[in-house]
């Protein structure tokens, strides 16, 4: 369990959630967890499937107190609320700053400036850990491009600019992703960035990571009451969780470039782990999609100081501190939204 931002994150994957007095208990089957008082929270996430009872969940809700269901992974599955409750305007209000592209830019900058701050991070931490088996002057130059890149963006003021300065830092980035690469080079090297479908197993583990990352970003953002299909960055289009795909912009260098350059380095994904289909797709086998989910979870559960909170948290829990951070935000309790800045 941890509290945080005046919500409480309950982790524990058989925890059942009950009321008793003013407390909420957290258990797991006659054995008493933890207990806190309700009037400490203005939400309560699970990420557990035995639930919560009648009682609490109609405790909360007459309160005002959110309350989400997540399964243990991460996917969001519900949430309950009052009546009359905040989130509306919340969404509201959501809807409002998509429409206007100056509020839409004074969001999406944060979030691009904080991808270029990460992934200029990534390549200076290649350059740092494994400075004699790469070519550290073409990566030093790089992060230099990425780093000279950041004043411009903080101070964007189109969408279609921030776009162009986006697209430019990714060149930059993905110039030198090989760079990053340190093992399995004849399997695993950068072409060029294919999707749908991809044409080549770095591709195909990129859009695995990607796929993981916006439905926990999409999750994150379901369970603090913002809808995740009305972004700021990136358009409404029908089926694209926009503002999923947006709040990820912040994470893909860190939590999912680097998750991958980790399973390529450390052979724990390798060439047999991929087929090739019809048309020149390649996808990831069975056994490979299930090893790349068993890393994938264990990677959640590693401890990170997250930068802005300066508290201890699961790497699985940073999207949903930032979900957090961004509602808060909409609401107007914040006077600007405070990006991922990993270091």
């Amino acid at each position: 369990m941890r509290r945080l931002l005046n919500t409480l994150f309950v982790t524990s994957e058989n925890a059942y959630l009950t009321l008793d007095g003013e407390n909420v208990v957290v258990k797991n089957g006659n054995v008493e967890l933890a207990r806190f008082p309700l009037h400490n929270f203005e939400g309560v996430i699970s990420f557990s499937y035995a639930g919560a009872s009648p009682a609490l969940m109609g405790a909360l809700a007459k309160r005002g107190i959110n309350l989400s269901f997540c399964t243990p992974n991460g996917g969001f599955l519900a949430r309950t609320t009052a009546n009359s409750n905040g989130n509306v305007l919340l969404r509201r209000k959501q809807y409002r700053i998509a429409d206007d592209e100056a509020q839409s830019c004074e969001i999406a900058r944060n979030m691009i400036f904080a991808k270029v701050h990460n992934c200029r991070w990534s390549v200076d931490r290649t350059a740092r850990d494994h400075g004699m088996r790469v070519d550290v002057d073409r990566i030093f130059a790089a992060g230099q491009r990425l780093s000279g890149m950041l004043p411009m963006i903080k101070y964007a003021s189109t969408l279609d600019s921030l776009r162009g300065m986006e697209g430019e830092a990714a060149t930059v980035y993905f110039g030198v992703f090989n760079e990053m690469i340190l093992s399995n080079k004849e399997a695993f090297f950068y072409k060029g960035r294919s999707r749908r479908p991809p044409l080549d197993k770095l591709n195909a583990l990129l859009s695995f990571a990607y796929a993981m990352l916006s439905r926990d970003c999409s999750s994150a953002l379901e369970s603090v009451g913002l809808d995740p299909y009305v972004g700021f960055l990136h358009t409404d289009r029908p089926g694209r969780v926009s503002l999923a795909l947006d709040l990820m912009e912040e994470f893909r260098p860190c939590m999912a470039d680097r998750f991958v350059l980790t399973l390529i380095n450390n052979r724990i994904i390798k060439a047999q782990d991929f087929s090739d289909e019809a048309g020149g797709a390649v996808n990831m086998t069975d056994e490979g999609r299930k090893r790349f989910l068993s890393e994938w979870q264990e990677r959640k559960r590693e401890l990170i100081t997250h930068p802005y909170l300066k508290e201890k948290i699961p790497w699985g829990l940073a999207p949903h501190m930032q979900a957090l951070l961004l509602a808060r935000f909409i609401r107007g309790d914040m006077d600007g939204y405070p990006p991922f800045l990993w270091k």
